[in-house]
């Protein structure tokens, strides 16, 4: 038992895979201007534009959480749609979080539609209309969220579907005929066949609609790098639907950052953009917008350079479309280290300085904090010197920013000593772990080898889907505190040399797929965790495992083993009191067939303490979320899985 700053840390002898802090209450918690008036609506998918997955509402609390029950459960699309497509079938990966304006719950349904609901009993109140009643139509997916928007004299429901932008009337669900051209603008870019936001949503700051998303040729993974359209954001007049201005995600000729692009490797490299969370300060006028990894994500040897605005944090000026100030996370990406976390702003007190500032969680497990108005880190962030590659061609950046706060909130790099040591296994995880590179964070990919015993490419933590994602990430304005989510599984960077004729570069990844042994991951747990870190010290409060996984395996059941962990991808909500959690689903990229489940738990979130727990009909597939409507608070979230129905489930005190 150690005693640091103020906490007590317990952790078991033999067993340093898992710490849990208890930490007494501060004396005094800042009271930040963000958190004034009540958050007890859900007006954007992430609470509010500054993305706290916060709510302040009380009626649920300690005293009574375990009364909490099922209220009612909904389809992710209303039964009216199969009477029209029997045969249309439903993702089990039902991403939406719902808002709620007004006294009503508004939502993207299971194909993209959006739907009105009433938020006591879940019944439909409205769907949005398809634009043609054809089977191709009527097939979609969800996407994480829509928006409402007023402006004193009209009020208006924007959503994203099929490459089009739509603007409903809220009350009726049909379009607003004069935005766009009837009801809708196109959002497909030249040279590009579709584009999606079903990872996202429509954001409006001052009257201009952020948009940002994925056009065809996304995500190839270096397979191709050229002749794919620039995934840009761009912004709209709210009420005319007019485009106002486009920041290139690739800066063009004449703009900042061409020079970061080695061999004017800019003029042909798409696939680079912002796929999820956006957030925003209205009073500033800017929107915070976090960008990808650059095309081929894992061999760069046709892109010489830092490659802005791969990897980073950009504040843009919503009047002009121009940037404001960003920081780079990762120079020149080989790992697929994104920013895909929303970037969460909220105000702290930084040794008696008033800070406005933003949190960005990276794929590499970090959390970059900043002062939201200058961009600058509010703590050090240093450029070390890191490992360089031997792949002919590649030119990596020799060193990478390292923020020295906060503590990472994952795993970073690889030892000997990270390999599990369980018994009889882990001899059989050393000798597998003996065919791969290992080391710290930012060890580049290898080339694999086809001869007996060679080598088979980087072992790496966190791996490319990264150990932040979108779920990651939630701030209470009242204490101060950050909770984030991370999964720590390995994942194996691996390069071939290209053999067909008409491949654009020498090398890339064929897969990243890390081995197993019998699904037991080959590094130590907890493989999935929350950290909640004082934003005010830039120090960690508690960090707990979230779930337990593997400890019914047939290898692992007669060990002593503390909460093992579930890497999936759950999100937080916060209350006044509460921090809510699921186990995540198998509906989600990277997560292992036995990593997921149906918990639903509610920790205390001044120490990490499981105080209630329930099972729902499925895994969490979006983030939850909180309204007091008529007197009651409601938690509603969504669920399903590759072998579950998708649905929303609302829940609340009897």
């Amino acid at each position: 038992m150690n005693k640091a700053l103020g906490c007590t840390v317990y952790s078991r002898p033999g067993l340093p895979t898992i710490v849990r802090m208890r930490c007494l209450p501060l004396l005094a918690f800042v009271i930040s201007t963000m958190a004034a008036q009540a958050q007890t609506d859900w007006t954007y998918w992430g609470g509010t534009k500054a993305f706290n997955r916060y709510s302040s509402a009380d009626q649920i609390n300690a005293g009574n959480v375990d009364e909490l029950e099922v209220v009612w459960r909904r389809p992710a699309v209303d039964s009216s749609i199969f009477d029209t497509f029997p045969r249309l079938r439903i993702s089990g990966n039902l991403r939406a979080t719902p808002i709620y304006v007004n006294g009503i719950l508004y939502a993207s349904n299971g194909i993209g539609l959006a739907e009105a609901i009433d938020p006591a009993t879940g019944r439909t109140l409205w769907t949005q209309q398809l634009d043609a009643e054809t089977f191709d139509n009527a097939r979609g997916t969800s996407s994480r969220g829509v928006e409402y928007w007023n402006n004193g004299s009209q009020s208006r429901l924007f959503s994203v579907r099929q490459g089009n932008l739509y603007a409903l009337d809220p009350k009726t669900g049909n379009k607003v005929t004069e935005f766009g051209e009837g009801g809708a603008v196109n959002l497909i870019p030249e040279g590009a066949n579709t584009f999606s936001l079903v990872s996202s949503g429509p954001l409006i700051v001052n009257d201009v609609i952020i948009i940002t998303g994925t056009v065809d040729g996304a995500g190839d993974s270096g397979t191709q790098w050229r002749g794919v359209a620039s995934e840009d954001v761009r912004g709209f007049d709210a009420n005319s639907g007019e485009h106002l201005w486009t920041f290139h995600a690739v800066p063009r000729e004449g703009e900042f950052g061409t020079d970061t692009w080695g061999n004017d490797s800019w003029r042909e490299s798409g696939d680079l953009g912002s796929w999820c969370c956006l957030s925003a300060d209205a009073e500033l006028g800017y929107v915070y917008v976090p960008f990808t990894a650059p095309t081929a994500a894992y061999y760069g040897g046709h892109r010489p350079g830092d490659n802005l605005y791969s990897n980073s944090l950009v504040a843009i000026d919503v009047s002009t479309g121009e940037r404001v100030w960003h920081f780079q996370m990762v120079h020149h990406d080989v790992w697929e280290y994104d920013n895909v976390g929303p970037p969460i702003l909220g105000d702290i007190v930084v040794e008696g300085r008033p800070i406005k500032a933003v949190m960005q969680a990276n794929k590499t497990g970090w959390v970059y904090v900043f002062d939201r108005v200058t961009g600058e880190p509010v703590w050090p962030i240093e450029e070390l010197p890191v490992p360089q590659s031997d792949v002919p061609g590649e030119q990596l950046s020799p060193t990478q920013p390292f923020p020295t706060k906060p503590a990472p909130i994952a795993s970073q790099g690889i030892t000997e000593a990270d390999i599990i040591d369980f018994p009889e296994i882990g001899q059989i995880a050393r000798a597998t772990v003996a065919n791969f590179v290992i080391g710290p964070i930012f060890t580049p990919p290898t080339v694999v080898s086809d001869e007996p015993g060679g080598n088979q490419g980087t072992l790496a933590l966190p791996g490319s889907w990264g150990s932040a994602n979108w779920n990651t990430g939630a701030f209470d304005p009242e204490t101060g505190y950050y909770y984030g989510f991370t999964n720590d599984i390995p994942r194996v960077y691996r390069l071939e040399a290209t053999t067909e004729p008409d491949a654009q570069m020498d090398y890339w990844s064929p897969n990243r797929e890390a081995p197993y042994l019998d699904g037991i991951p080959l590094t130590k747990p907890p493989w999935g965790r929350i950290t909640a870190i004082d934003m005010n010290r830039g120090e960690h409060v508690w960090q707990v495992a979230n779930g337990d996984s593997l400890s019914d395996h047939p290898d692992l059941d007669e060990l002593d083993l503390p909460t093992l962990g579930i890497a999936s991808r759950p999100a937080s909500l916060l209350t006044k009191t509460l921090l809510f959690m699921g186990d995540g689903s198998n509906n989600h990229g990277g997560t292992q067939p036995n990593m997921w489940g149906n918990s639903f738990r509610a920790y205390d979130k001044m120490t990490g303490e499981v105080i209630w727990e329930t099972q729902l009909p499925s895994g969490t597939t979006g983030a939850p979320m909180s309204y007091v409507h008529e007197g009651k608070q409601y938690i509603v979230v969504a669920v399903g899985s590759l072998g579950d129905d998708p649905e929303l489930v609302a829940l609340a005190l009897p």
